[in-house]
């Protein structure tokens, strides 16, 4: 994925050194590899968790499958921050990504999630071999919905969450 530049954010391609140093909880080297500061909580075992759950080698195996479209937001100007992240869980082989977006606890309602999802969606939706973006959150979640509905998705259905109930889906088709 490109760089990419919003209103007030650059959205920044995951690589796989960054990937490599968060895994190992090094904070420095996290920072130096994505050029800006990056939040307290990061890097921990939940962001791993969230992010990166497939083991490191499979992640270094084949990275640019596996990071495709992974995203920094990251604040401009003097001191560039991490604010949050935007993640497709690698490239689809049926041509249906799923997005998932995350934006630091302390830097929540900025419209930051919002504005950075929008883009990296309307990028993955101009990819070859792109049919459709997809977004799952449980209803009762009203800022991820709030997210997804500035993202021009529509509901396409629901599953169940094996532990955690339902979970509402919601689509974009590219076209």
């Amino acid at each position: 994925m490109p760089a990419l530049r919003t209103e007030r954010l650059d959205l920044l391609p995951v690589s796989l050194a960054f990937v490599e140093a968060v895994m190992a909880a090094d904070r420095a080297r996290a920072e130096a590899e994505c050029g800006a500061r990056i939040p307290e909580a990061w890097p921990g075992p939940d962001l791993i968790a969230r992010a990166f759950h497939p083991s490191l080698d499979a992640i270094r195996a084949d990275p640019e499958r596996r990071l495709w479209g992974d995203t920094l937001l990251v604040t401009r100007g003097a001191a560039p921050r991490v604010v949050g992240s935007v993640v497709f869980h690698g490239f689809p082989d049926d041509g249906v990504a799923e997005v998932g977006y995350g934006v630091d606890e302390e830097e929540q309602r900025k419209g930051y999630a919002s504005e950075g999802t929008r883009a990296c969606v309307e990028w993955a939706l101009t990819q070859p071999g792109i049919i459709a973006v997809d977004a799952v959150t449980f209803p009762w979640h009203v800022a991820s919905l709030r997210v997804i509905e500035r993202c021009g998705m529509t509901r396409a259905g629901a599953r169940e969450h094996p532990y955690l109930g339902e979970m509402l889906v919601f689509e974009r088709r590219s076209g």
